[in-house]
């Protein structure tokens, strides 16, 4: 007799289908029932994991609750928590949280996604849709696929952070740390760990892991039919649609171009991808990408500096870029420039904002581009995770223009072309957990970054 595990997880919600994604112990068949609508899925195994993917279809507006069964008994949901639901149908409004980095084998109290699960367990207040924009697992010390399994166990049975994936539908891409520290940062970098005894070993584990756990329920009901589970993609990047709100989530590390003259954070067909996805007919365009594109200033001409020189000297000064992890977006050759031009081009929508993590500190910029009324940078970043108190002062410093003004000079000096955008800051860095939140009506857009108020609440750092 097989017990559910793991999920069940919400996945994509397109139109009258939801997909869900769930981990059980041993083979099963899975039956879901919301409310007159019913769907089964026998379990597939992969490397003696045991997972479903079960499609419900003609699902009606609104909320509605669902049962899980497996082999006709009864697994989900639990008698002490709320019924999870699935909800299809847009309202005036619509709320997108996000958030990245979850270092649970580091923790730091309190866990912002265990924060905020509990308290949208207690109001009702849910978003639809949560973005988890990179290092879901801090996969960096393990090699193989049953450790990558007992990672992705560990970030998600928490009861409340259980029950809150259950119920609003969860987009996912990776950062470095689902795969390793630092990944696919330059030429040299890929080298070094190829030359690694267990990499390929590795490597296998960490994309395979990736696509069974995370990106498979990134898949729309149709592609979830065909897909294959043992063989993972070679693009990442997908689109996803919440009423007149575009989400396009970008893969920041699995296809970078290291190989060529210049570093490019993708292939020139994703770059024309991404150009025509963002000119979509919408009110709203959010790009989602692990790695904020505006930095702090100073930290930003310190990369795009150190990528001109890495190229002109090579050697230690691709050492030492390495060595202090320059590899955003100024560091990849021009893709900060062809970014730039991504978001200057998107015309259409009322208002373009691109959320970001990685960096272990959050805020909100604005952006100051021609024809453009409304650009942000919303990095939220960590949901778990914490820094010392240096890099805390570094990172503040970053945004003082008594630093970044003679940075840039520097930058300029050698050759750094000037950035075709402007920024700054509308908040001062958090260093707490934080999760974030966009909230639209019509064309308006409210932007939150929401820390631990105390006694188990949730408070607003930053409101844009």
């Amino acid at each position: 007799m097989a017990n559910l595990i793991l999920g069940p997880i919400l996945r994509r919600v397109v139109g009258d289908e939801a997909v869900l994604w769930l981990r059980t112990d041993g083979p099963a068949t899975v039956r879901v029932s919301a409310g007159t609508v019913e769907t089964t899925a026998p379990t597939f195994e992969v490397e003696g994991v045991h997972l479903a993917l079960p499609i419900l279809t003609g699902l009606p507006d609104g909320a509605t609750e669902y049962r899980v069964y497996l082999d006709d008994r009864l697994v989900w949901p639990p008698k002490d928590q709320p019924p999870s639901v699935i909800t299809t149908q847009s309202g005036e409004t619509t709320m997108i949280a996000f958030g990245s980095c979850r270092d649970l084998m580091q923790r730091s109290d309190p866990d912002a996604l265990e924060l905020y699960a509990h308290n949208a367990m207690k109001s009702g207040d849910l978003p639809r849709l949560l973005a988890l924009i990179g290092d879901q697992i801090y996969a960096d010390q393990v090699w193989q696929f049953d450790e990558y399994v007992d990672l992705y166990q560990q970030a998600w049975s928490v009861p409340t952070v259980r029950w809150l994936l259950s119920t609003v539908p969860t987009i996912m891409i990776f950062d470095d740390h689902e795969i390793h520290d630092d990944w696919n940062s330059s030429a040299s970098w890929v080298a070094d760990m190829a030359a690694h005894p267990r990499w390929d070993e590795h490597m296998r584990a960490a994309l395979l892991s990736y696509w069974l756990f995370q990106h498979l329920g990134n898949l729309p009901p149709a592609r979830v039919r065909t897909a294959d589970p043992l063989t993972p993609p070679k693009k990442w990047n997908f689109t996803v649609d919440v009423g007149r709100i575009r989400l396009i989530m970008l893969d920041c590390r699995g296809s970078r171009v290291l190989d060529g003259t210049r570093r490019r954070m993708f292939p020139q067909a994703q770059w024309d991808d991404l150009a025509r996805d963002s000119q979509a007919d919408c009110d709203h365009l959010v790009i989602a990408c692990s790695l904020p594109w505006l930095l702090a200033p100073a930290i930003h001409h310190g990369e795009s500096l150190m990528e001109v020189l890495s190229h002109r000297f090579g050697g230690w000064m691709e050492k030492l870029r390495r060595r202090y992890d320059i590899e955003h977006w100024a560091a990849v050759g021009d893709s900060f420039g062809e970014l730039t031009g991504i978001i200057t081009a998107a015309r259409r929508p009322a208002t373009v904002t691109v959320l970001g993590g990685d960096i272990h500190n959050s805020y909100v910029a604005q952006a100051f581009l021609p024809d453009r009324p409304r650009v942000l940078q919303v990095v939220c970043s960590p949901l778990n995770n914490e820094l010392d108190s240096t890099t805390r002062t570094l990172l503040k410093l970053g945004w003082s223009r008594l630093i970044s003004g003679p940075a840039a000079l520097v930058a300029r000096l050698a050759g750094v072309p000037q950035p075709a955008v402007r920024w700054k800051a509308l908040t001062k860095p958090i260093f707490t957990n934080a999760i974030g939140t966009l909230t639209f009506t019509g064309d308006d857009l409210v932007t939150e970054l929401h820390i631990s108020g105390g006694s188990g609440r949730m408070a607003s750092a930053a409101r844009i």
